[in-house]
């Protein structure tokens, strides 16, 4: 993509940014980026991976999260700075993306205790499918790296398969159910200067990678190697509540001090 188109995207983000709270239109946003509606889109999905709607939508929801855990704005006024008229819609929509309730991500202070699959996916039996690899990066003092097949190139809601690995390294999926599938994984590096990653005011660096779609059918095999980066301006929001590096930590010690014992 060149610089220009980069540029136009970049412009139409940060006018998302700046009325989460208002009705824009994608109109509005091909305006702001100085393209035809058409090709606006068109060049948005192309540098971000996802329409130019789903990607307000994911702003909205990211914007929710932060003002759940540093504001005590009540869920029915976050609703409404995040662009929803109905607080059930966004209730919906927040839990259906992050995995959680408003209530819960804020009593939680925006950590994910566990994340689990979609078990409406079955793997395929006779001829089982395989996804493995390496993930690359962000260095000796990132926290647990997550790493999941999703259908959407957002990761949000329940991945059909993930895995939580003790740091950068090799991972594997086996009966991986068929379909289209996107290989999705995070890792939030630690604060360099003491603070609970995540917690308000805390500095915290989100690293993603991402690879797809990936077509699954009986006896696929995917051999993908993966480096995790800073997340830019041009990643879609990570939606799904994060793990809490810490207590996962604790409990994999536990575990491990259980199997030794």
């Amino acid at each position: 993509m060149d610089e220009s188109a980069e540029r136009a995207v970049r412009r139409a983000i940060t006018t998302m940014r700046m009325n989460l709270g208002e009705q824009i239109t994608v109109e509005d946003l091909a305006r702001s980026a100085m393209f035809s509606k058409f090709h606006f889109s068109r060049v948005f999905q192309r540098a971000t991976g996802v329409s130019p709607g789903r990607f307000l939508s994911a702003l909205r929801l990211q914007r929710a999260k932060t003002l759940l855990v540093s504001t005590s704005l009540n869920v029915a006024d976050i609703s409404l700075c995040v662009g929803y008229n109905s607080v059930g819609t966004f209730s919906s929509r927040f839990s259906r993306s992050v995995g959680m309730s408003p209530t819960a991500y804020r009593r939680l202070a925006g950590f994910a205790p566990e994340i689990t699959v979609d078990t409406r996916f079955g793997p395929e039996v006779d001829v089982p499918a395989r996804v493995a690899g390496v993930i690359r990066g962000p260095g000796e003092q990132s926290g647990p790296v997550f790493v999941g097949l999703f259908a959407d190139r957002i990761p949000e809601g329940q991945p059909v398969r993930c895995a939580v690995l003790d740091g950068p390294g090799a991972y594997l999926f086996d009966e991986v159910p068929a379909g289209s599938w996107f290989l999705l994984a995070q890792a939030v590096a630690e604060p360099s200067r003491g603070g609970r990653p995540g917690s308000p005011g805390a500095p915290q660096e989100v690293w993603v990678g991402t690879c797809g779609p990936l077509c699954i059918r009986g006896g696929t095999r995917f051999d993908i190697d993966m480096d995790l980066n800073p997340a830019r301006d041009l990643d879609p929001p990570v939606l799904l509540a994060l793990l809490d590096a810490r207590e996962w930590a604790l409990a994999r010690r536990r575990e491990l001090d259980r199997l030794a014992a």
